[in-house]
Parts: structure tokens; C-alpha cells; sequence
């Protein structure tokens, strides 16, 4: 994929969905950081599932201490690694409330030092969150980045580099919001739906799913 089909490929996914958003539930910057940290091999589906009965309850890093490590892996058992998701998160209530004032921080550095917070929850929550043009490569964004040769890379960080160095700047806000919903409804893992692709003729393996 060259720069100016780069280009088109972006315009003509901002054109059908010109405010792309999070399918995560979310109404605090708390609430977004604790959803992605739950999202971890599990659905996003699963996820609002099992916050739409926690946050109701404990909605805050000091209402999530207050509820228990115990009573909140109850609240989220219906995920996947829900034990282990449980101990990061009230850890890291633990860590917002004591070293941030309850606050969720704003630096790479400190979020990836939150439990259960990696580089690609803290792109999700630096992106989301504060508007920061960041690159959160999830299964979606590497399967479609990859196999449209918009930006191939054997690991997900060598992705996560391509991707800023060839989005432009224009749709970096918004552009891996647009990558995933891609790669989620289209461009899927088994069987990409390239007869309803809009930025097919963009795409390196747009001769190949012609030939079959």
C-alpha cells in the first residue's frame, strides 16, 4: 500500500463513520481504564456485560477498595481470567488512590506501571481518554495492518511504529478506532468479507480475495 492509497484508505473510512468510538462502556476516565484492563482476551461485549452491574456499585478506585478483592472478581466472574483480572485491578485502585489522589494518570510511564495495565491499555486510555494520537495494535488492528500492507510488522510493536509513521497526521486520532471496527466486522480473521469491503481496491491482498 503505497502513501497515497494510505490516504484514500483513511478518507474513505472516516467518510462512513466520521466520529468513531470505543464499543467499551465507559462514563469516567476510571471506568475506561478499568474496561480495558478487563478486555484483555475477552470481548467487549462480555465486558460491558459484566461492568454494566459492577459500576453501579463501585464506580471509583476507592469504591472498588471498599468493595473488596473478593466481591469484585464475583462482579466480573463472567470473563475470561476474571481471578487474576481482579487482583490487577484492585491493585491498581490501590496505586491510584495512594501514589495519584484517586486520579487516573496521564503519563505513559505511570500507567504502564498500573497492574495489569500494559502498552496497549495505556495507548487505549492516553488515545481515548486525553485525545493523544496513539496506536493501541490489538488482534484487529495487527490482522488488518498486516494483511492489507498498511503497515506489516512481525510483532505488535513494530505495527504500532509503522502505523504513526505512515497514518497521517489528520486521521491519528481516530485511526485505530477505525482499524478495529475494520478488522472486527470486515476484514475478519476467518473469512474476510471483501466483497463488502468499502477500501478494497486499497488492500495488497485485494487481487488474491478477486482469485478465490
Amino acid at each position: 500500500m503505497n502513501a497515497s492509497q494510505v490516504q484514500a484508505f483513511f478518507e474513505i473510512l472516516r467518510q462512513a463513520n466520521p466520529s468513531p468510538q470505543t464499543e467499551l462502556e465507559y462514563a469516567s476516565v476510571f471506568e475506561l481504564l478499568a474496561a480495558v484492563l478487563l478486555s484483555a482476551q475477552a470481548t467487549d461485549v462480555g465486558v460491558n456485560k459484566a461492568t454494566r452491574r459492577l459500576f453501579v456499585v463501585a464506580n471509583t478506585p476507592q469504591k472498588l477498595l471498599a468493595l473488596g478483592e473478593e466481591r469484585l472478581a464475583d462482579y466480573i466472574k463472567t470473563i475470561g481470567l476474571y481471578k487474576t483480572k481482579a487482583r490487577n485491578l484492585y491493585a491498581t485502585c490501590g496505586i491510584l488512590v495512594n501514589q495519584h489522589g484517586g486520579q487516573v494518570p496521564r503519563s505513559r510511564e505511570a500507567l504502564e506501571a498500573l497492574p495489569g495495565v500494559g502498552r496497549k491499555t495505556a495507548n487505549v486510555v492516553l488515545n481515548v481518554a486525553f485525545g493523544e494520537a496513539t496506536m493501541a495494535v490489538d488482534t484487529h488492528i495487527f490482522r488488518v495492518s498486516n494483511r492489507t500492507g498498511l503497515a506489516p510488522g512481525k510483532n505488535v510493536l513494530e505495527v504500532e511504529q509503522q502505523l504513526l509513521q505512515r497514518v497521517p497526521q489528520e486521521f491519528m486520532v481516530d485511526a485505530h478506532h477505525w482499524l478495529i471496527l475494520h478488522g472486527r466486522y470486515v476484514c475478519q480473521a476467518r473469512r474476510p468479507l471483501c466483497e463488502r469491503c468499502a477500501v478494497v481496491s486499497q488492500c495488497d491482498s485485494a487481487p488474491m480475495a478477486a482469485a478465490r
